[in-house]
């Protein structure tokens, strides 16, 4: 059933996550006041992951509208940078809550790693594998992805480590890796979404590329020209896109602080929340990816998965180190010898499995081994 040409579930959606924003702006620093107790951080925390899993789950629909209106590699370009952008709100917001997580951004940013790119990209390979068998991709895109999380993670992770026993940029030091992260990830997108746009779109394969072939007229490009239809279906996605962005920024804080308290009461290790940020969010594009492997398009499930971390790392780092030069808060950015090793691992891993043209399900058992070890040395490392 639709409502003026939208489907009934986006309002209850959007509704729903409104009518929350509205009820903790007005009662929720009653709810979340000192002392906390269980009962209350168990109800809030109930409400506020619902809400914002079902508006995130709104967010990936209208951006696959988008994707299917203005076709790849914007499609999934606008689905990465909102879900991204609600990743970086949530750090953000535990950062300026009133406790002190120095590492949260850290954590966070490794966690999608693990999660993203072993947990997730195996599911895909071995459920799209099994499905289709081996699955073509475009190994100059993958390849382009890599490179960035090894220059990104290596200079924003692991090289704090030799500039300071604690793990921390000095604060020229932080401004300058947050400047040139932000202008090579700028950089990166544009490239993207212009001149290189061909090398993140599914490469064509039998009749397909007899067609796709110089001077053959069958292979002129999808006509992106957007009819008076298509603009106002743009429009109207790219609307409720922001409708369901915005109550997840409002509640961020909110969510922030029950979290907080929840890994502090379980006494769990601090990089329970990274994982615990790095969940919430990337759930509904998770699923997406897997669906895009099941459908036989690897190179979409590469695109959002590489290209989710990579956005993660190009967003999060300088939104992390600038706040922490503002307020004045501590940031440790470096990670630990153990986490080293599993970033190495995951590196090195990823760039064996797309160095070919073809995927292959063995692949993904072993990123998926890989995420089991790292889910298990999290809390006996």
């Amino acid at each position: 059933m639709r409502v003026n040409g939208i489907p009934k579930t986006t309002w209850l959606k959007l509704g729903w996550a409104w009518l929350v924003v509205i009820a903790f702006t007005v009662y929720g620093g009653t709810w979340l006041a000192e002392p906390l107790t269980p009962t209350a951080a168990i109800a809030c925390f109930a409400v506020l992951f619902f809400t914002i899993v079902a508006a995130s789950f709104g967010v990936v629909h209208e951006a696959d509208l988008l994707a299917h209106k203005l076709g790849e590699p914007y499609g999934t370009l606008i689905l990465t940078l909102s879900i991204v952008s609600i990743e970086v709100i949530l750090i953000a917001s535990v950062l300026l809550g009133p406790g002190e997580f120095p590492t949260i951004g850290r954590d966070s940013i490794f966690a999608v790693m693990m999660i993203i790119v072993n947990l997730v990209m195996g599911i895909c390979l071995i459920m799209g594998g099994l499905k289709h068998g081996e699955q073509e991709f475009n190994a100059q895109g993958a390849n382009a992805y890599l490179s960035m999380i090894v220059l990104l993670t290596g200079t924003a992770l692991v090289l704090p480590n030799h500039l300071s026993g604690a793990g921390e940029f000095a604060p020229l030091q932080a401004w300058t890796i947050a400047a040139v992260t932000a202008t090579l990830y700028a950089v990166f997108l544009l490239l993207q979404m212009r001149s290189e746009s061909r090398l993140f779109i599914q490469p064509p394969s039998g009749m397909m590329a007899v067609a796709a072939r110089p001077g053959n007229a069958s292979a002129a490009a999808p006509d992106k020209t957007a009819g008076p239809g298509d603009r106002s279906t743009i429009l109207r996605s790219s609307l409720l896109l922001l409708g369901m962005i915005i109550p997840i920024v409002l509640l961020a804080h909110h969510l922030a602080i029950v979290i907080d308290y929840g890994v502090a009461t379980a006494g769990a290790p601090v990089a329970v929340g990274g994982v615990l940020i790095a969940i919430i969010v990337f759930t509904p594009e998770s699923l997406t990816a897997v669906k895009a492997a099941l459908n036989n398009e690897m190179q979409r499930a590469i695109n959002l998965c590489l290209g989710a971390f990579v956005s993660t790392v190009g967003l999060t780092v300088p939104a992390v180190l600038v706040i922490g030069l503002v307020t004045g808060k501590q940031v440790i950015m470096g990670i630990s010898a153990l986490e080293t090793v599993l970033l190495a691992l995951t590196v090195l891993l990823g760039m064996l499995s797309f160095n070919g043209q073809r995927t292959s399900v063995v692949q993904g058992a072993m990123h998926l081994a890989l995420f089991i070890t790292y889910g298990f040395l999290l809390f006996y490392p």
